[in-house]
């Protein structure tokens, strides 16, 4: 140790800047004792499962649930009846129910749960539930919830945000004008430490403790308690070791379904999802179709550039308005230009739901104004890079 870090305490006082503390979490990670969300366990826990919907769109009929209860070691049955409070939640707007009741909008909606003593127990009792579905037809092209040619698939309508910028002249032309359309389709984060969640209830069953990755702890208390019914105090969450997230762990999966389960058996559950469930259970990258037309001089500086942007946000809000905001308001990118005319639409669909992912918007929009630097460069001559 220099007289230098001894004088500005590198090495001896921790905390202090330009000091480099061990990462808590560094030995256990590296010798592979590190306890991931999907590693907890308590004494006597049940396993808990999800039926999700086939369909993309249908009417619920009926639900039949006593096969599933006549199996042995069967501790719940849970549906939309069973939520005793709020039955919807969301970060933005709160349109997505815990569980579909009157119709299901995307393939893997959950329409039940169970809790029993064991993964194979929670596969047969869900295969045991019969549900009659009246199969509707889809909403796939968002574009058709734009035009208004599909009914709405949600009583907020199909069109979740249109968001405008109008800047300096409308009427600016240029000697050159490219334009192009780009499509980017939906991804998944992709996480290697898939959804868990443990959940222990109070005595009495009048609160919960829930052990769960997650990006947003206070967020997630917010909806899990209005949707339980209790007070924000009787809600308590610890975060569980985190094996990535992306964006994808924003919004509730499992949370909700983990504590109706355990309040409802007063013993702690333990849910999981396997990959497959995981595509199906969190939200994804928005799939997008942007035009763009760049007006530039023989130079090849931009003097307007007009688009559209439509973002397909799948079945519930999540954040694609915050989203769709991000990406146009990224439209022009890191060039210099006075005038724009940007028409933004993040809309409803049949879909699996959309929501955060790194860039949150800023990808698809830089997916589309490089590709028009490219056309750009080639209309002047230029070299695009």
């Amino acid at each position: 140790m220099t007289a230098v870090d001894t004088a500005i305490g590198r090495g001896v006082l921790p905390g202090r800047l330009g000091d480099s503390p061990p990462r808590p979490d560094g030995v256990p990670k590296a010798q592979g004792s590190f306890a991931f969300a999907g590693d907890l366990t308590a004494d006597g826990f049940l396993w808990g499962a999800t039926l999700r919907s086939p369909h993309p769109s249908a009417r619920i009929v009926s639900i039949d649930l006593a096969g599933a209860w006549r199996i042995a070691g069967v501790a719940a049955v849970i549906t939309a009846v069973d939520v005793p409070g709020v039955a919807t939640y969301g970060l933005i707007s709160r349109d997505q129910p815990v569980f579909a009741g009157d119709v299901v909008r995307y393939v893997g909606e959950p329409v039940a749960a169970v809790a029993a003593d064991h993964p194979d127990t929670c596969r047969r009792a869900l295969a045991a539930i019969v549900v009659e579905y009246e199969v509707t037809e889809p909403l796939l092209d968002p574009e058709r919830a734009i035009d208004g040619s599909h009914p709405p698939i949600h009583p907020a309508g199909n069109i979740i945000r249109h968001q405008r910028i109008i800047c300096g002249d409308g009427a600016a032309t240029g000697a050159v004008v490219v334009e192009g359309t780009y499509e980017i389709g939906m991804q998944d984060q992709a996480f290697l430490g898939l959804e868990a969640a443990l959940a222990i209830p109070d005595p009495g069953a009048d609160g919960v403790e829930l052990y769960v990755a997650t990006q947003w702890l206070h967020e997630d208390r917010r909806q899990i308690a209005a949707c339980l019914g209790l007070d924000a105090d009787k809600v308590r969450l610890v975060l569980g070791g985190v094996g990535g997230a992306f964006g994808a762990r924003e919004d509730i999966s499992l949370q909700v379904h983990t504590c109706l389960l355990a309040i409802r058996t007063g013993r702690p559950v333990r849910m999981a999802y396997n990959r497959e469930e995981s595509f199906l259970g969190h939200v994804h990258r928005h799939p997008a179709r942007i035009w763009m037309r760049h007006h530039a001089d023989a130079d090849g500086l931009i003097v307007k550039i007009e688009a559209r942007f439509v973002l397909d946000g799948g079945a519930y809000a999540s954040t694609s308005s915050a989203v769709l905001i991000n990406a146009v308001t990224h439209t022009q990118g890191p060039y210099r230009c006075a005038n724009a005319i940007v028409h933004g639409y993040a809309v409803r669909t049949n879909n699996l739901p959309c929501g955060a992912m790194r860039g949150f918007g800023v990808v698809q929009a830089c997916f589309a104004h490089e590709g028009q630097m490219d056309r750009l460069a080639a209309a002047c001559g230029l070299d695009p890079v």
